[in-house]
């Protein structure tokens, strides 16, 4: 804990954070946070991104049975920039519990729930770990308002999965409930207290259940019009502080946008606004349409070198994974105008590599396994139990669907497992 007044360390410490790849956000928080409040497990939600919104790390006992839920209630605790201590259920167990929240500028922000060892960290120890979520919270919600295109396809893919497996889970358990309450209101049975209780506790599941569609659907997309105002605001130093007039007409319209399609959005029209200003323009105006099944973001502007008017340098690989494409309409004298068009579905859903369905922690253990590791090796390597690694092992079988270590091992090095945890 003393090293943590080294300013040099501390610094140390939240370069390691920031430098993480994706997949390892979670862990890496989670372990720097640890020499300063030690916990079992940590459980995150994001806003930010809709091909995994909750991550986990930690003791499998406490991850394996996180849900969304839970996750939601604890969210609802939160004060940004505050450690809140308080007592609640996660992983289906109620326990003392540290949470997290952040509310960047930027995105949508995110919660962490860590499981302290001690029933009373210090208040100290609170402070450090509340200022580092909410330095890793601002890194990670700039990283997911430009995601790379590499990424685009498979995350429209998982979260059309997802939308799908929860609107099914939704109607499923609906019909089911409204039956139940259907009997339970029936005037033939007896026992009046006995069919009260039953019929508020299934009209609660049906309200919970309800609550958690919501939610799923907020975290894995946006309001059209919310998603242009963050555009609006992302863009306010380049309007206010430059003598080109520049007009932004937003959407009008209420409609979600899955989250890929509304960052992508965003990225290509600063891009197209940019590259307008650089060619001399004296007004431009960037508008936002939807128009049937797509997207339509159009950037106008008087700008007299129109041969230079064509998507600027990474623009066209932002949106072909999306199944975008461009519209050019340039007139020399009268400027141009740069449409491009976003499908707001994805028409062949891509299937999802195998290594898509594990986690940070077991791509980690999987990497081990591919260089012929032991169980007791990974263990010392990732500073885990023997039996955990046994659990991850387990895990990684049933999701790889190969029945030993040596296809896992195998798979691993065909799907290049290095360059894909990246």
């Amino acid at each position: 804990m003393d090293e943590w007044s080294d300013p040099l360390y501390v610094l140390s410490q939240v370069e390691y954070m920031l430098a993480a790849p994706r997949p390892e956000l979670l862990p890496r928080f989670s372990a720097t946070a640890a020499a300063v409040l030690p916990h079992r497990a940590a459980a995150m939600e994001t806003g930010d991104c809709s091909r995994l919104p909750i991550k986990v790390d930690g003791d499998p006992v406490i991850v394996g049975a996180v849900t969304s839920a839970e996750l939601q209630r604890l969210a609802a605790l939160g004060v940004p920039g505050e450690a809140v201590v308080a007592e609640e259920t996660l992983g289906g167990k109620r326990r003392k519990l540290v949470v997290l929240t952040s509310a960047p500028v930027i995105g949508k922000g995110a919660m962490i729930a860590l499981v302290p060892t001690e029933d009373a960290p210090a208040d100290r120890a609170l402070a450090i770990v509340a200022k580092l979520w909410d330095i890793v919270s601002v890194n990670a919600a700039q990283r997911a308002t430009d995601p790379e295109p590499a990424v685009l396809e498979s995350n429209i893919a998982a979260a059309t999965a997802r939308a799908r497996a929860i609107t099914d889970l939704g109607q499923t358990h609906g019909t089911t409930l409204a039956s139940l309450l259907s009997v339970l209101r029936s005037r033939r049975l007896g026992d009046a207290a006995a069919r009260q209780t039953a019929t508020d506790l299934a009209a609660a599941a049906l309200v919970e259940l309800r609550s958690i569609a919501d939610r799923d659907q907020e975290l894995s997309a946006e309001p059209a019009s919310s998603a242009f105002d963050t555009l609006v605001t992302q863009l306010d130093p380049l309007v206010r502080h430059n003598d080109v007039t520049v007009d932004l007409a937003g959407p009008g319209d209420d409609r979600p946008l899955p989250q890929d399609i509304a960052h992508t959005a965003r990225t290509v029209t600063r891009g197209l606004v940019l590259t307008a200003l650089e060619r001399g323009s004296g007004r431009v105006r960037a508008s936002w349409q939807l128009d049937g099944q797509a997207l339509r973001i159009t950037v106008r502007d008087d700008g007299p070198d129109v041969a230079r008017a064509v998507p600027a340098t990474g623009l066209t690989e932002r949106i072909t994974p999306l199944g975008g494409r461009w519209e050019v309409d340039a007139v020399p004298g009268w400027g141009a105008t740069i449409t491009a068009v976003l499908p707001l579905g994805v028409q062949e859903m891509p299937e999802l590599r195998p290594l898509d369905r594990l986690n940070s922690r077991e791509l980690e253990v999987l990497a081990g396994i591919a260089r012929g590791k032991r169980n007791r090796q990974i263990a010392e390597e990732l500073l885990l139990t023997e039996h955990t690694v046994k659990f991850h092992v387990r895990k990684i079988l049933g999701k790889l669907e190969v029945t030993s270590r040596g296809e896992a091992a195998m798979l691993a090095r065909e799907l290049r497992l290095e360059s894909a945890g990246a």
